[in-house]
Protein backbone atom coordinates (compact mmCIF):
# COMPACT_ATOMS: atom_id res chain seq x y z
CA UNK A 1 0.00 0.00 0.00
CA UNK A 2 2.81 2.18 0.44
CA UNK A 3 4.16 1.78 -2.97
CA UNK A 4 0.87 2.81 -4.05
CA UNK A 5 0.64 5.98 -2.25
CA UNK A 6 3.98 6.70 -3.17
CA UNK A 7 3.39 6.67 -6.92
CA UNK A 8 -0.36 8.50 -6.38
CA UNK A 9 1.67 11.63 -4.67
CA UNK A 10 4.48 11.18 -7.80
CA UNK A 11 2.35 11.42 -10.51
CA UNK A 12 0.16 14.60 -8.19
CA UNK A 13 3.46 15.84 -8.49
CA UNK A 14 4.17 14.89 -12.24
CA UNK A 15 0.95 16.63 -13.02
CA UNK A 16 1.44 19.82 -10.74
CA UNK A 17 4.55 20.31 -12.75
CA UNK A 18 3.33 19.96 -15.94
CA UNK A 19 0.82 22.79 -15.04
CA UNK A 20 3.47 24.89 -14.18
CA UNK A 21 5.62 24.02 -17.15
CA UNK A 22 2.53 24.39 -19.23
CA UNK A 23 1.83 28.37 -17.80
CA UNK A 24 5.65 28.88 -18.35
CA UNK A 25 5.68 28.30 -22.05
CA UNK A 26 2.24 30.31 -22.59
CA UNK A 27 3.88 32.94 -20.88
CA UNK A 28 7.06 32.91 -23.09
CA UNK A 29 4.57 32.87 -26.02
CA UNK A 30 3.25 36.03 -24.97
CA UNK A 31 6.77 37.44 -24.38
CA UNK A 32 6.25 37.72 -20.14
CA UNK A 33 9.00 35.40 -20.00
CA UNK A 34 12.32 36.22 -22.12
CA UNK A 35 13.60 32.26 -22.04
CA UNK A 36 12.13 29.09 -22.84
CA UNK A 37 11.75 27.26 -19.97
CA UNK A 38 13.70 24.48 -21.91
CA UNK A 39 15.62 23.02 -18.62
CA UNK A 40 12.15 22.35 -16.72
CA UNK A 41 10.95 20.14 -19.77
CA UNK A 42 13.88 17.95 -20.66
CA UNK A 43 13.41 17.22 -16.35
CA UNK A 44 10.01 16.43 -16.59
CA UNK A 45 10.51 14.71 -19.97
CA UNK A 46 12.93 12.58 -17.38
CA UNK A 47 10.72 11.91 -14.57
CA UNK A 48 8.08 10.62 -17.08
CA UNK A 49 10.63 8.16 -18.80
CA UNK A 50 11.80 6.67 -15.56
CA UNK A 51 7.81 4.90 -15.27
CA UNK A 52 8.47 3.34 -19.34
CA UNK A 53 10.06 0.06 -18.54
CA UNK A 54 8.15 0.27 -14.45
CA UNK A 55 5.38 -2.29 -14.04
CA UNK A 56 2.40 -0.28 -12.72
CA UNK A 57 0.05 -2.96 -11.41
CA UNK A 58 -2.75 -0.38 -10.26
CA UNK A 59 -4.96 0.07 -13.07
CA UNK A 60 -6.18 3.69 -11.77
CA UNK A 61 -2.64 4.85 -11.85
CA UNK A 62 -1.46 2.87 -14.98
CA UNK A 63 -4.34 4.84 -16.38
CA UNK A 64 -3.32 8.28 -15.34
CA UNK A 65 0.34 7.85 -15.74
CA UNK A 66 -0.60 7.68 -19.31
CA UNK A 67 -2.80 9.83 -19.42
CA UNK A 68 -0.16 12.40 -18.32
CA UNK A 69 2.31 10.99 -20.90
CA UNK A 70 0.18 11.51 -23.72
CA UNK A 71 -0.96 15.25 -22.19
CA UNK A 72 2.93 15.52 -22.06
CA UNK A 73 3.51 14.79 -25.48
CA UNK A 74 0.60 16.71 -27.13
CA UNK A 75 2.17 19.76 -25.02
CA UNK A 76 5.87 19.36 -26.60
CA UNK A 77 4.11 18.68 -30.05
CA UNK A 78 2.51 22.15 -30.22
CA UNK A 79 5.62 23.90 -27.92
CA UNK A 80 7.61 22.59 -31.05
CA UNK A 81 5.14 23.70 -33.66
CA UNK A 82 5.01 27.55 -31.91
CA UNK A 83 8.72 27.72 -31.48
CA UNK A 84 9.23 26.04 -35.24
CA UNK A 85 6.71 29.44 -36.48
CA UNK A 86 8.80 32.14 -33.93
CA UNK A 87 11.92 30.56 -35.63
CA UNK A 88 10.49 30.97 -39.00
CA UNK A 89 8.94 34.55 -37.89
CA UNK A 90 5.23 33.57 -38.80
CA UNK A 91 3.95 33.53 -34.93
CA UNK A 92 2.25 36.64 -33.94
CA UNK A 93 2.49 37.56 -30.66
CA UNK A 94 -0.75 37.78 -28.72
CA UNK A 95 0.47 40.50 -26.87
CA UNK A 96 -3.15 42.64 -26.93
CA UNK A 97 -4.49 40.39 -23.59
CA UNK A 98 -1.30 41.43 -21.48
CA UNK A 99 -2.05 45.44 -22.26
CA UNK A 100 -4.30 46.83 -19.81
CA UNK A 101 -7.93 48.54 -20.97
CA UNK A 102 -7.33 51.97 -22.04
CA UNK A 103 -9.65 54.40 -20.39
CA UNK A 104 -12.63 55.27 -23.06
CA UNK A 105 -12.32 58.73 -24.03
CA UNK A 106 -14.88 61.07 -23.07
CA UNK A 107 -17.02 62.37 -26.63
CA UNK A 108 -18.70 65.38 -27.03
CA UNK A 109 -21.79 65.49 -29.06
CA UNK A 110 -20.73 66.69 -32.70
CA UNK A 111 -23.23 68.99 -33.08
CA UNK A 112 -25.43 71.69 -31.37
CA UNK A 113 -28.43 69.99 -31.56
CA UNK A 114 -27.19 66.67 -30.69
CA UNK A 115 -25.76 68.63 -27.52
CA UNK A 116 -29.37 69.31 -26.66
CA UNK A 117 -31.10 66.22 -27.36
CA UNK A 118 -28.71 64.96 -25.06
CA UNK A 119 -29.39 67.63 -22.35
CA UNK A 120 -33.39 66.98 -23.20
CA UNK A 121 -32.88 63.30 -22.43
CA UNK A 122 -30.72 63.09 -18.96
CA UNK A 123 -33.40 66.22 -17.82
CA UNK A 124 -36.45 63.42 -19.03
CA UNK A 125 -34.25 60.43 -17.25
CA UNK A 126 -33.72 62.39 -14.16
CA UNK A 127 -37.73 63.08 -13.77
CA UNK A 128 -38.71 59.57 -14.74
CA UNK A 129 -36.20 58.32 -12.07
CA UNK A 130 -38.03 60.44 -9.50
CA UNK A 131 -41.35 59.87 -10.73
CA UNK A 132 -40.50 56.11 -10.33
CA UNK A 133 -38.65 56.60 -6.80
CA UNK A 134 -35.76 55.35 -7.93
CA UNK A 135 -32.66 57.14 -5.91
CA UNK A 136 -29.35 57.96 -7.11
CA UNK A 137 -28.23 60.19 -9.99
CA UNK A 138 -29.26 59.71 -13.28
CA UNK A 139 -26.21 58.87 -15.92
CA UNK A 140 -24.04 61.57 -16.44
CA UNK A 141 -23.82 63.61 -19.96
CA UNK A 142 -20.85 62.16 -21.35
CA UNK A 143 -22.37 58.52 -20.90
CA UNK A 144 -25.48 59.27 -22.59
CA UNK A 145 -23.96 60.77 -25.68
CA UNK A 146 -21.71 57.81 -25.98
CA UNK A 147 -24.89 55.31 -25.85
CA UNK A 148 -26.63 57.85 -28.24
CA UNK A 149 -23.31 57.60 -30.70
CA UNK A 150 -23.39 53.47 -30.53
CA UNK A 151 -27.50 53.50 -31.55
CA UNK A 152 -26.60 55.57 -33.80
CA UNK A 153 -24.10 53.79 -35.34
CA UNK A 154 -25.58 50.58 -34.90
CA UNK A 155 -28.93 51.46 -36.56
CA UNK A 156 -27.15 53.31 -39.35
CA UNK A 157 -25.25 49.80 -40.02
CA UNK A 158 -29.09 48.46 -40.05
CA UNK A 159 -31.08 50.94 -41.87
CA UNK A 160 -28.80 53.29 -43.07
CA UNK A 161 -28.60 57.03 -42.84
CA UNK A 162 -32.08 56.71 -42.00
CA UNK A 163 -33.12 59.33 -38.79
CA UNK A 164 -33.87 58.60 -35.29
CA UNK A 165 -35.70 59.68 -32.64
CA UNK A 166 -35.11 59.13 -29.09
CA UNK A 167 -37.07 59.08 -26.22
CA UNK A 168 -37.92 57.77 -22.38
CA UNK A 169 -39.37 54.70 -21.94
CA UNK A 170 -40.89 53.52 -18.17
CA UNK A 171 -41.17 49.81 -18.35
CA UNK A 172 -41.83 47.65 -15.46
CA UNK A 173 -40.97 50.63 -13.38
CA UNK A 174 -37.53 51.81 -14.67
CA UNK A 175 -37.02 54.44 -17.42
CA UNK A 176 -34.95 53.18 -20.18
CA UNK A 177 -34.00 55.46 -23.18
CA UNK A 178 -36.12 54.24 -26.37
CA UNK A 179 -34.69 54.24 -29.93
CA UNK A 180 -36.99 54.40 -32.87
CA UNK A 181 -36.83 55.08 -36.53
CA UNK A 182 -38.18 58.67 -37.74
CA UNK A 183 -41.41 57.99 -40.26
Amino acid sequence: MDERRALGYELDDIQQQLKELEIRYEQYFAGVEKREPHRERINLAKRLRQYTNRQIIQTDLKFRYHGLTSRFMSYAQYWDRILRLIDEGKYHRHTAKLKKPAAPAKQAPATNTQRQEVERLQQELCEARKACGLSGDAPSISKIAAFLDAQREKISSRYGDRPVQFSIDINDDKPRIKVSLKK
